[in-house]
């Protein structure tokens, strides 16, 4: 076997071993040490002061004491945030030590888009319209995280996200159900390796740890795009849009699934039995364990569905819940008494004790050793290898968004000097991204720093600041961690310093405005109200044009930003997103043609806030020829459609068919064109499949994205592209019939490089 199909039992025990040794363990434990083993705490020493944070609810110094004494008492089943090797192994003897049977730990962590090597953050990664690298880097992330001693990431996110403001949208894939399926399903398998069919949930090698897809479910449809508030969710969109990236991580061997904070149509995600028993287990078949996100059992009281801890912990269990994430004082410590009481079923209980030891034992934890080689961990987080993925996958998520004049690229032997402008482009922590922790500053590029290496002593480069960093109103969460809030230097003169970033930018032969939100302005609890640039940023932009000088905006975000003006006055615009420790380098690739730009927008950027949330499959409607004009005010259309990303050469569509013109409800057609590239550049272009059903027993989307493939083009090269469309394609979840339903209809194919996909052709099904 090798590493991407070997079963999770890598130890030598065999499924039956395995099976009978968690059979004799559940007939041996005591109810309190059943409940232990459903228990999860976060174990962390936080800086100075954290305890006085309203959003943790903890006393800091006291917290690592009660992990321990529950060690002690065999009452942890698992544990989260530690990544240092020496103190894995430390707490994991602590573990074994109290534990009666000696079973070790899970040990959880955020894994979200790379360890200690951090790569572009997943929406950037979702943007590359590329599964392989979407897979390789997560199998970096995985490789050195299980290296120090992590089994189980809290990842992939596969919410859909159609509202901008809410911060989480860049922990996913955007807001289409196929993209994100897609997206979704590269994730595990990078996590965990490729499913091993026989053996069921997927692959916990030597190298690979548990995936857990989150939130189920609805999560990014909160009310405003307010993380945490409400979701109003109607079945349909539940069905059709929700539910199709949980299924392809579930599909491809997903072990965990982690529940959502919020009320789903009035009943909490952690507490709903219908969500977690007969969406999950039934119709999704998922056979994996189960976590709340942190604090979310407890959290059923806040919601009015508990009375008080142990009514949480009774109604959370009988609705599905096998593990609880604790900060402290777990609700799951009130089982032990629950089935004497009649609060839950002895039989429910040990179902749920034993789902978290078949991950243990596939882990190797329960018949191998579960202590890290600490020598192995530092060389693995030190392979070169893993940072020259992290750059490839930053040049491959880019995306040019404008390049009026062929501005870009840039002719490193023309120019003299250089102007590289604004806070964030030589911000070493922004370039990063959001959900990182165990990251090394030392070796992360940023745009600076990248443009500077790259042109050596060629031309000139003059950096300034511009404009102080940009604040949020309410601190994040976050910020107590180091370094994660922005400050400006002592003695920053702010007018004195714009004054000198619009002079550099006047002096010099092109200017590069680094433009975006600070990272700690995106994420968990970082929705916001506006979409404009924070701070004075849009202002400087504005300075430096009127300098005449040739300028291009590079963006780093995880959003759609307002970008009105510079999509109207700034001749190039490259996203680049957050993205990551070798950042830098990868933005002076492509900005000096070293590299081409293949991104794809995986969601539709809008004008402005006020046009949010903004979908490209939206239903016909009434008067759809006036779908621009449903405001007064501005036009409703968005700046930048989804799929939308510009090249250094162009391609053509041409000769697009499909075959058979009718086939019967069950029957496939193929879809096939020609991508030609015209340009003088090798380049890849993405080449993307829509459909639309023109009738049928309900409305449906004017376009939907069924199929898409990257591939590379040589200068002056053509190649025939095909799909197949089949009734996988064409099924949908219909609110009247409430079942999936196939109808004979006739059906548009749209074909090309954004969801405006000019060349269409047409089939029939017959009924």
């Amino acid at each position: 076997m090798n590493d991407s199909t070997e079963s999770l039992n890598s130890t030598g025990s065999t499924e039956r071993a395995a099976r009978e040794r968690i059979d004799a363990l559940l007939a041996d434990m005591t109810p309190e040490e059943k409940a232990g083993q459903l228990t999860q705490y976060f174990s962390f020493a936080l800086p100075e002061g954290a305890e006085t944070d309203p959003a943790l609810g903890l006393d800091a110094a006291a917290q690592p004491r009660a992990v321990e004494a529950a060690l002690a008492r065999g009452a942890v089943g698992s544990l989260l945030f530690v990544t240092d090797p020496v103190e894995i192994n430390r707490l994991q003897r602590l573990t074994v030590a109290g534990n009666r049977h000696g079973i070790p730990a899970l040990f959880g962590f955020d894994v979200i888009h790379g360890f200690r090597t951090i790569f572009p953050v997943p929406i950037a990664m979702a943007a590359s319209w590329d599964p392989e690298t979407i897979e390789a880097g997560q199998a970096v992330a995985a490789r050195e995280a299980r290296a120090v001693g992590i089994h189980w990431t809290f990842a992939p996110m596969v919410d859909i996200a159609r509202d901008p403001r809410w911060g989480r949208i860049v922990e996913g894939a955007g807001e289409d159900p196929h993209l994100g399926a897609v997206v979704a399903a590269a994730q595990v398998r990078g996590f965990q390796g490729a499913r091993e069919h026989t053996s069921g949930t997927a692959p916990g090698a030597a190298e690979r740890i548990l995936a857990g897809p989150k939130h189920f479910a609805g999560y990014g449809y909160a009310l405003g795009g307010r993380d945490y508030d409400e979701v109003s969710l109607g079945d349909a969109d539940f069905w059709n849009v929700v539910v199709p990236p949980f299924r392809a991580a579930i599909e491809a061997g997903a072990g965990n699934v982690m529940t959502a904070y919020m009320a789903l149509n009035g009943i909490p995600a952690t507490g709903n039995r219908w969500l977690l028993t007969e969406v999950l287990r039934g119709e999704l078949g998922f056979d994996g364990f189960v976590v709340s996100d942190a604090n979310a059992t407890r959290n059923l009281v806040t919601h009015g569905a508990a009375v008080d801890l142990p009514d949480a912990a009774a109604r959370a269990l009988g609705a599905g819940l096998d593990m609880e994430m604790a900060i402290a004082d777990p609700a799951f410590a009130h089982l032990p008494a629950a089935p004497a009481s009649g609060a839950i079923r002895e039989a429910d209980l040990d179902a749920a004790v034993r789902r978290v030891l078949e991950a243990k034992a596939r882990l190797g934890l329960l018949d191998g050793d579960p202590y890290v080689d600490e020598e192995r961990a530092r060389a693995v987080l030190a392979d070169p290898a893993h940072r020259d993925a992290a750059r490839a996958a930053a040049r491959r998520s880019a995306v040019l968004l404008r390049n009026e004049g062929d501005l870009l690229p840039l002719d490193a032997d023309a120019l003299s000097s250089i102007a590289v402008l604004g806070p964030l482009a030589d911000s070493v922590r922004d370039t990063l991204g959001p959900w990182v922790f165990a990251f090394d500053l030392d070796e992360t590029v940023t745009v600076l720093g990248g443009i500077r290496s790259r042109v050596g002593e060629r031309a000139r480069v003059e950096y300034a600041r511009g404009v102080p960093v940009g604040q949020r109103t309410f601190p994040s969460m976050f910020d107590m961690f180091g370094g994660n809030a922005p400050v400006d230097s002592d003695g920053f003169d702010a007018g004195a310093e714009f004054e000198r970033a619009v002079q550099v930018a006047a002096d010099a032969d092109v200017a590069v405005v680094v433009i975006g939100e600070w990272q700690n302005m995106i994420g968990e609890a970082a929705s916001r109200s506006s979409l404009d640039l924070p701070g004075r940023q849009l202002e400087l932009l504005q300075a430096v044009v009127a300098t005449g000088t040739p300028t291009v905006a590079v963006v780093l975000n995880g959003r759609p930003l307002d970008l009105r003006w510079a999509a109207e006055h700034v001749p190039a615009i490259l996203d680049v997103w957050y993205p990551g420790s070798q950042g830098g380098a990868a933005v002076a690739e492509l900005l000096f043609g070293d590299a081409v730009p293949g991104g794809k927008l995986p969601f539709t950027w809008p004008r402005t806030v006020g046009q949010v949330p903004m979908t490209y499959a939206h239903l016909p409607s009434h008067e759809p020829e006036n779908q621009g004009r449903r405001y007064w005010d501005e036009q409703s259309t968005p700046l930048f459609p989804f799929g939308h990303g510009l090249s250094y050469t162009r391609f053509a569509y041409s000769g697009l068919r499909v075959e058979p013109a009718a086939v019967p409800v069950d029957g496939a057609v193929t879809v096939s064109v020609t991508v030609r590239n015209d340009g003088d550049r090798d380049a890849d272009e993405v080449v993307q499949l829509y459909l639309h059903q023109r009738s049928g027993s309900a409305s449906r989307p004017v376009r939907e994205l069924k199929g898409f493939r990257r591939i590379l083009l040589r200068a002056g090269e053509e190649r025939r592209v095909e799909f197949e469309v089949g009734p996988d394609a064409r099924r949908y979840w219909n609110a009247a019939a409430r079942a999936r339903v196939l109808d004979a209809a006739e059906f548009e194919v749209g074909i090309g490089g954004d969801s405006t996909a000019p060349l269409a052709a047409s089939f029939t099904v017959t009924g």
